[in-house]
Parts: C-alpha cells; sequence; structure tokens
C-alpha cells in the first residue's frame, strides 16, 4: 500500500511542506525507522526528538533546517476523494478525440 507523508521543513526562511512515500503492509502506520529512512533517502539526515509531535531534528547540527514536524498521512485507502486538480492535468496532457469533419 502507498502512503503519502506529508511534513513541514522548518527553514530560517520559514517553513516549506514537503511529501514523500513509503510503500506498506496493508493497514499498517510507518513506524520511526521507516520514516527515517525516507527521510535519508530524501537527503535528510535526522533523528526522532518528540515522538508525539512526530518531530524530527537534524542529525548534524550545521543544517539549514532545524526540524522535520508530519503533518499527515495518505494512506490511499478506498472512498478517499478525487483529486481534481491531477484529473485536470491528466485531461490536458492525453491526445484530444479528432473533432470531425
Amino acid at each position: 500500500m502507498e502512503c503519502i507523508v506529508h511534513f513541514d521543513v522548518q527553514h530560517p526562511e520559514g517553513p516549506k511542506s514537503l511529501r514523500g512515500l513509503l510503500f506498506l503492509d496493508e493497514g499498517k502506520v510507518p513506524g520511526e525507522k521507516e520514516l527515517v529512512e525516507m527521510f535519508k533517502d530524501m537527503k535528510f539526515n535526522v533523528r526522532l526528538a518528540d515522538r508525539d509531535k512526530l518531530i524530527f531534528k537534524p542529525v548534524n547540527a550545521g543544517e539549514s533546517y532545524s526540524e522535520i514536524r508530519i503533518t499527515s498521512y495518505d494512506g490511499g485507502k478506498p472512498g478517499s476523494k478525487e483529486d481534481h486538480d491531477l484529473k485536470s492535468i491528466v485531461g490536458n496532457l492525453l491526445p484530444q478525440k479528432p473533432s470531425g469533419l
């Protein structure tokens, strides 16, 4: 099952919202190990600092960000609402039907 992880990276100039992707067994939520590995793949070398608030801090003190905070998970469960923006983009990329003569 795909799990999209929404998170904010706190930079001195302000937060930046990003997303990561994990593949998990059906019905599972990501654990600390999976999240740290996902961040590592995204070039964020972090450790879990606050388990309750899902806040990760950089391992190296010289990083350009101060923390990463997970804001939500999207497990792609059936019944989730349709992404109209994505549908519109895909519709514009597909070849259009000929209009006829």
